[in-house]
């Protein structure tokens, strides 16, 4: 893709473990590194990504003078989403191929600036706009997140088989809500279960990227659309999603001329 070194996506193969709060994070986590970064989000149906970066509704994008949009900053950050195309409020009642065809769209009619990495927050699942991705551009690798829980784990084995099977790299796993710290007591508990990530990286002979904790502070800075990196990037949460960006960085380095092969019939 024009402007775009390596694509990274983030997925998890079912909702509900933060994929969307990981994917922002560790974008910002890049570019605190000194990376050029971007994120699309793909998730068609509920888009999130324009919230969680603070953008005010009802913001679009400038079109370029070739016919494509022009993505929109935010924290330092370029981002596309179909948030920034249509009411928040208004659901997309649309079948597979129109979806496709927004999210094809918006993959190559952006025109990212020069992006040492643009991460794609994928939508739960492992169907069309998963395969369109991997026949489209070529993915440097995938970041699979999950939390401990034996049900999250059956649909990142899924997750982790689909880009498997389309010759995509599994960079490592991020394990979500690994433990609960009480804010005002100091109480930690394991609520979903411990060696969820740990179990599934050395099935499928990957790394552990890194584990966050279940915090009341990391929701309601990423609602609050700043999100924990940019507003404590001292904390304890920053430090880990930092240590999760320098990992990703050199996973890609590493599996650089590794990428798809595959191609798919229309």
């Amino acid at each position: 893709m024009d402007g775009v070194k390596h694509i990274i996506a983030v997925a998890s193969g079912k909702g509900g473990v933060g994929k969307s709060t990981v994917t922002v994070n560790l974008a910002l986590a890049l570019a605190a590194q000194g990376y050029r970064v971007g994120v699309l989000d793909a998730d068609i149906y509920g888009p999130s990504q324009a919230q969680m970066l603070g953008v005010k509704e009802g913001t679009r994008p400038q079109a370029a003078s070739n016919d494509k949009f022009l993505p929109l900053q935010a924290h330092g950050i370029q981002a596309m989403s179909m948030a920034f195309m249509v009411n928040t409020r208004e659901p997309m009642v649309w079948r597979g191929p129109m979806v496709v065809g927004a999210f094809q769209q918006m993959l190559t009619q952006t025109q990212w600036d020069n992006l040492d990495f643009l991460l794609i927050d994928m939508p739960p699942g492992t169907g069309d706009i998963q395969l369109t991705l991997a026949q489209k551009v070529p993915v440097a690798g995938a970041v699979i997140v999950t939390t401990p829980q034996d049900i999250a784990l059956l649909d990142a084995r899924k997750g982790i088989e689909m880009f498997r099977k389309v010759n995509v790299p599994v960079l490592g796993v991020v394990e979500n809500m690994s433990l609960y710290h009480c804010e005002n007591c100091g109480h930690e508990a394991a609520i979903f279960g411990t060696g969820g990530g740990d179990s599934i990286a050395q099935e499928y002979d990957t790394q552990v990227l890194g584990r966050l904790p279940l915090t009341l502070s990391i929701r309601e800075l990423t609602d609050s659309g700043r999100p924990s990196v940019v507003s404590e990037p001292e904390g304890a949460v920053s430090q880990t999603f930092a240590t999760i960006a320098k990992k990703v960085a050199e996973a890609v380095s590493a599996h650089q001329g590794d990428g798809p092969t595959i191609s798919f019939s229309e």
